[in-house]
């Protein structure tokens, strides 16, 4: 069995994050989304990893690598155009021959990983089993009808769902996914859907299976989903000390600080992670907070949060919560006069003040 990691795409909901890097990347807990899909593939069982790579192919690339240092053997294939998540199959046909394979969205999070799904497909052996949950929007998803434990039809973001199970963003497949993706038409967006795909081979008799997961799931394309994802992430975070907290500072709960960081006359209430050769001073780190390396926290309070590397936040006469700041942003009070907010902000920006 192999696995096929999506991990093209524009990212266009989490601008202007995604401007400047790929979507798959920004860290929750400290670490890229991709890399936890990676584990989840390789703890189910599956080293042979091919990653569909779009515009941003060079940075996941450069981040990935050969997929060694995770035990698992990854080949790039290019997408050259957001095509749609069975063109994706249909261009990767090569590299999964006749093997059976998962397919996963790179920008998913699965708390519970992929194991059983895995296991019980190489049980059974249907052509195809779906990964769906409930949820309270299903007309914001793909949403499947069932009759038993049978896939008898899938709606693309229906008006008037007739149910609650959603696309999760994992998929397995046999070989017949391949007479599918090569039958279907583009959909009115121009993209080969892989609900068009699914439907297909209902449509023709093959066995295509519901695998309804329990545990939580998160598709990390907004900056609300990425703290909740982050939250949810951090609540299993174990304490771990390697930097420097001098006598003045108090700890509370949680708290990950890595080497060469220094944290001075602050307090940190965790779950929090803090990366490798922060300085914090004078500041107080609240709840579900993530601080990537090489970031400058000083007289601040930041809460529920994700602040990505080389950062500085200063001397805010505010909290900062519900957050997600960019690579070498800057934010801070400044007190000359005349005194005014002065920005500079990307696309698709988001700002709120007092």
């Amino acid at each position: 069995m192999k696995a096929l990691i999506l991990s093209g795409g524009k990212g266009t909901r989490l601008r202007p994050i995604t401007h400047t890097s790929a979507k798959q990347l920004v860290p929750v807990a400290n670490k890229p989304i991709l890399f936890y899909t990676i584990e989840a593939v390789r703890d189910a069982g599956i080293t042979d990893v091919g990653i569909i790579v779009g515009d941003t192919h060079q940075e996941i690339r450069a981040a990935c690598g050969d997929g060694s240092r995770w035990g698992v053997k990854i080949t790039y294939i290019q997408q050259e155009a957001p095509l749609g998540l069975a063109h994706a199959v249909k261009i990767a046909q090569d590299f999964i021959g006749d093997d059976t394979f998962v397919m996963y969205l790179g920008d998913n999070l699965i708390r519970d990983g992929i194991t059983e799904l895995v296991d019980r497909f190489r049980a059974e052996k249907p052509n195809s089993q779906i990964l769906l949950a409930h949820v309270p929007n299903p007309g914001a998803f793909g949403v499947a009808e069932l009759d038993g434990e049978r896939i008898v039809r899938l709606v693309e973001k229906p008006k008037e769902p007739k149910s609650d199970l959603a696309l999760v963003g994992v998929y397995m497949f046999d070989s017949t996914i391949f007479e599918a993706v090569n039958a279907i038409k583009p959909s009115w967006r121009g993209e080969l859907e892989i609900t068009d795909a699914i439907q297909y081979l209902v449509d023709t008799g093959r066995n295509v299976r519901a695998h309804i997961i329990k545990g939580w799931w998160k598709d990390t394309g907004k900056r609300e989903d990425m703290l909740e994802a982050n939250r949810i992430v951090l609540e299993d975070l174990e304490t771990r000390i390697e930097g420097e907290v001098d006598a003045g500072s108090v700890l509370h709960g949680r708290v990950s600080i890595a080497k060469g960081t220094r944290v001075e006359r602050s307090t940190i209430r965790g779950p929090v992670i803090i990366g490798e050769n922060c300085v914090i001073t004078d500041a107080y780190i609240g709840p579900f907070t993530s601080i990537s390396d090489g970031c400058v926290i000083t007289r601040c309070e930041i809460e529920h949060s994700i602040i990505l590397e080389e950062c500085r936040i200063e001397d805010l006469g505010v909290r900062m919560e519900d957050s997600l700041i960019g690579r070498n942003s800057c934010v801070r009070r400044c007190d000359t006069k005349p005194r005014a907010y002065r920005f500079m902000l990307g696309e698709s920006s988001d700002v709120s003040v007092l």
